[in-house]
């Protein structure tokens, strides 16, 4: 009975151990380097109105070489110097007027976590500021 007991205990944590080795499956499918290229491309494309095929094969050609150095997983000096050789391309690529609004183009603002307004009052946006001063609170009210 005992041994049976041990028996059961050892394959179950065996059977565990099994589990928690494999890779974690991701939800989201992983994206090639052909994917970034493109995505980044077409963005690019996009924001700078290109219309010329020739110049989206080259800058396509770009953002899929990068792409494929990104993926060998770099440390942090190699990808700002990764970035540094991106810039340096894109200015021979682009014109002088194309790649100072590439340079000069809004941040995308990072998305905010779910429950990030919920401090905030009923009626009030994410961009309103609470009092911080009792005079101010008092002025407030």
């Amino acid at each position: 009975m005992m041994i049976k007991r041990l028996f059961i205990f050892l394959f179950i944590s065996l059977s565990a151990g099994l589990m928690m080795a494999q890779e974690p499956v991701s939800d989201r499918p992983q994206r090639t380097p052909e994917d970034e290229a493109i995505k980044q491309t077409v963005r690019l494309v996009r924001e700078l109105d290109i219309k010329d095929s020739v110049r989206f094969d080259t800058l396509y050609k770009m953002h899929l070489k990068y792409a494929r150095v990104r993926q060998k997983g770099l440390t942090r000096a190699q990808e700002m110097e990764r970035m540094n050789a991106i810039y340096a391309e894109l200015k021979r690529l682009l014109t002088e007027k194309e790649f100072d609004q590439f340079m000069n183009h809004p941040v995308e603002q990072p998305r905010r976590p779910r429950g990030a307004n919920r401090m905030l009052p009923v009626n009030a946006t994410p961009t309103d500021k609470a009092p911080s001063t009792p005079e101010q609170q008092k002025a407030n009210q």
